[in-house]
């Protein structure tokens, strides 16, 4: 950026700055970008800049260890401009990171770690190990994010995985998102504070108990969605949660973080009708069939004098139990239904909402998650529009959740003025599959910025689950501090050189292969990351893919190809390994999509011998599968389940949080209300439940074939739903929390494999739809 527009940032930020977080700000006026810089600089923690610098400093040295002071020094400074960083190298040899806040100081840390040393970090991956013998390179490098708000996180990746992390495991998270320059996220523990409201009011604890869910699931308590399911939460989980939610925050605000607190959005008890039976209660719709005593929790209508007084409650508890950065999230109709389809409703509503916020802090900002906009046909234009202009312009900061696909500011003109942040979903459910849309995603942000009357202020990742093709989310970082596209052939080039520590023509193309083939998705189809293999088995499912599966075995083979140039005691080996366990397994699941394909069509055809050829062979990818899975350390159902059972307070809560564990990755309900919708391809996952499921349907299918009668789908979904599905979530088995056998033995043993089935005459006999095909515009 040019030195002049430099100094107007700086001066901007500093004037917002002075103003103070107790006075009033005005966010109206100006383009998205100007109403940005008010925003980041109002909702900015006020952290002394030497905590920031202490914070950032020891953020450096969890990352490359103690020489941390040796090597860089840090600086903290609020005349430069918002959202930026200065890299040079001082006369002691050292190299000196200076940023706005302690979060910009890390980000210059992680670009010199990128760019000038070829290094980078990964969710599993945050530590790096520097030669003894290093010489610093010198660079000058001036860097402002094009983002005034870099955002991270959604309500429901702090149940599909964030739910048993203890600070430990958050400490590692913190640090990546400083590095990533991560600047708004939020913090959602609220238990223990409902708890107290919810008593003081006169609810008895069983009353409580009763609404509260269960640790896996308390995502979709909080939003009004379900109540009760897999409970009771004991007051001692309640407590460490609140405990923990303290601790987090005192590392983000001292980077320099802001976060966003949870407010009232309306959703309470059934037992409060019997404390209030004058107030006006709407019952909440039935969310996806959950049975009446897990559903339908009361809606408080916000123009209720009860609704201020539960809002006033809930909230100064909330402040003096977090403190605050200004800013509160909450979703009254996280898909669900608004009770009253009129405009007068929704702004009265929305107006009540924010005036709850107002009453406890004067300088509120109401953060608003936009998914409820998302294909859904109630909300017209002028119902969206009487809800978002109901709060003052620049008082509503609204996440579009899914700009990469589904993006709602076109059809909102920008949600009618109030300022939004452009976030990439991509996951839900914490599922696994290599799936990315990485052109899109190059323009569409610049695209967004450069709409007119445009109010886009920020970019975000706002994943359901993470722990999976971290390309991406990186990617959308990068891309989001950026103000010009990425050159993506030489960032894939880049980012396989950094992760692996060698620069080598087999490794960048493998990237490069990847990038226009599983990373190139641009059409509109649903990703849910329910591929053939983790879907419960029918005749009903129709995969598809956007690419050539050849490219897919191509880039395998050239990671395998690659291992000699990787030292096995090198420090990015386990990367190496993670994405060898990862590449093999995505072959697999493209392979038995097509071998679907070919038993649908063997069975309509009635082919007994090419159905059992079939059948036999989608059993051995299940066993190969679960053998490369086992094999890595990232993808083990023994570490989430024994997680969960650690994090339990107390030893009898265990099995309870262990049905949490397991019901959440396959039943999700009572009876499957949203089965395999957080599935999992996890070793002892797909040896003891998605096998065993299809070795179930490949048998009663053949049995119907040798009858010469039709499959009974519906038979086999009640035997398959008693036998397998929910018993899984009752047992007790323990599985390995280590990796078995040597991963590039089995990734090359397997490939051998099934290279050779491509060309199976039987196996794509008589079937073009055994080959992938291309969907969506190219």
């Amino acid at each position: 950026m040019h030195l002049k527009w430099n100094l107007a940032l700086a001066l901007l930020a500093v004037l917002c700055l002075q103003r103070g977080h107790g006075s009033e700000l005005h966010f109206n006026g100006g383009t998205g970008g100007e109403m940005g810089l008010r925003m980041a600089a109002h909702l900015a923690p006020n952290t002394p800049a030497k905590v920031q610098e202490a914070a950032a400093l020891a953020v450096i040295r969890r990352v490359i260890s103690e020489r941390s002071s040796q090597l860089f020094q840090v600086q903290v400074d609020k005349r430069l401009a918002l959202r930026s960083f200065q890299i040079s190298k001082q006369d002691d040899g050292r190299i000196l990171l200076v940023g706005w806040d302690g979060i910009s100081v890390c980000k210059a840390f992680h670009h010199y770690l990128k760019y000038a040393l070829d290094k980078d970090v990964d969710w599993f991956k945050m530590r790096i190990e520097l030669p003894a013998n290093l010489q610093l390179p010198n660079v000058t490098i001036e860097s402002t994010s094009a983002s005034a708000i870099i955002y991270h996180q959604n309500v429901c990746t702090w149940s599909y995985s964030f739910a048993w992390w203890g600070f430990e495991q958050w400490r590692r998270h913190l640090d990546w998102m400083a590095l990533m320059g991560i600047s708004l996220t939020i913090a959602p523990v609220q238990e223990a504070i409902w708890a107290e409201v919810y008593t003081e009011m006169g609810l008895s604890s069983e009353e409580i108990d009763a609404h509260l869910a269960g640790p896996a699931f308390q995502a979709w308590q909080r939003m009004g969605n379900i109540r009760g399911w897999a409970g009771p939460l004991k007051p001692e989980w309640r407590r460490l949660q609140l405990l923990l939610q303290q601790e987090i925050l005192a590392a983000q605000r001292n980077l320099g973080m802001s976060v966003a607190l949870p407010a009232f959005a309306g959703h309470v008890p059934r037992a409060l009708k019997r404390l209030h039976p004058n107030a006006t209660f709407m019952e909440v719709q039935r969310w996806n069939q959950f049975p009446d005593r897990y559903c339908c929790g009361l809606f408080v209508e916000p123009t209720e004098p009860l609704f201020n007084q539960i809002a006033e409650s809930f909230l100064s508890r909330v402040v003096s139990t977090y403190g605050s950065n200004h800013i509160f999230f909450c979703d009254p109709f996280n898909e669900l239904e608004p009770p009253v389809a009129k405009p007068e409703y929704m702004r009265s509503t929305a107006a009540a909402i924010y005036a709850s916020m107002r009453g406890i802090d004067p300088q509120a900002v109401w953060l608003l998650q936009g998914w409820m906009f998302v294909k859904n046909p109630f909300w017209t234009t002028d119902m969206a529009r009487a809800f978002l202009t109901a709060v003052p312009r620049g008082r509503i900061l609204v996440l579009d959740l899914q700009s990469e696909q589904f993006p709602q500011y076109e059809l909102t003109h920008s949600y009618f003025g109030q300022p939004f942040v452009w976030c990439m979903l991509h996951n839900f459910g914490g599922t696994l599959g290599m799936f990315g849309s990485a052109k899109l995603i190059n323009s569409g942000i610049g695209a967004a910025r450069r709409l007119p009357n445009s109010s886009m202020v920020g970019t975000g990742i706002t994943p359901e689950g993470i722990g999976q093709n971290y390309v991406m989310y990186s990617l959308t970082l990068e891309r989001g501090w950026s103000e010009s596209p990425l050159d993506l052939e030489s960032w894939f080039s880049h980012f396989a050189f950094t992760r692996y520590g060698v620069k080598d023509d087999r490794l960048e193309q493998a990237w490069l292969l990847l990038k226009d083939s599983v990373y190139s998705f641009r059409g509109l189809q649903k990703m849910r990351g329910q591929y053939v293999v983790t879907r419960r088995p029918s005749f009903n499912q129709e995969p598809f893919t956007w690419y050539n599966a050849s490219e897919v075995l191509d880039a395998w083979h050239l990671l395998l190809s690659a291992r000699a140039i990787i030292p096995l005691e090198d420090d990015r080996y386990d990367m190496y390994e993670h994405d060898l366990v990862d590449i093999t397994r995505q072959f697999l699941q493209i392979s038995a999509d097509q071998l679907y394909i070919n038993l649908r069509s063997a069975y309509r055809k009635r082919q007994v011998p090419r159905f059992e050829y079939l059948s036999g062979k989608l059993q051995q990818l299940m066993d190969d599968m679960e053998l490369i899975l086992a094999s890595g350390r990232n993808f083990l159902l023994g570490n989430w389940l024994e997680q969960a059972k650690r994090a339990a307070p107390h030893d009898e809560d265990r099995r309870n949080f262990e049905f949490n564990a397991r019901n959440q990755i396959t039943a999700w309900g009572p009876d499957g209300q949203i089965l395999d919708y957080a599935c999992k391809q996890w070793s002892g996952l797909v040896r003891d439940y998605y096998a065993p499921r299809w070795s179930l349907f490949l048998e009663d299918v053949n049995v119907a074939l040798h009858s010469q009668r039709p499959f009974n789908g519906t038979a086999f979904k009640q035997k398959v739903s008693q036998r397998i599905e929910l018993p899984f979530g009752n047992k007790t088995d323990v599985y390995p929390v280590k990796p078995v056998g040597n991963t590039w033995l089995i990734s090359q043993s397997i490939f051998e494999t099934w290279k050779a089935y491509s060309k199976d005459t039987q196996f794509l006999h008589n079937n073009r739809l055994a080959v992938p095909r291309k969907l969506g515009p190219k």
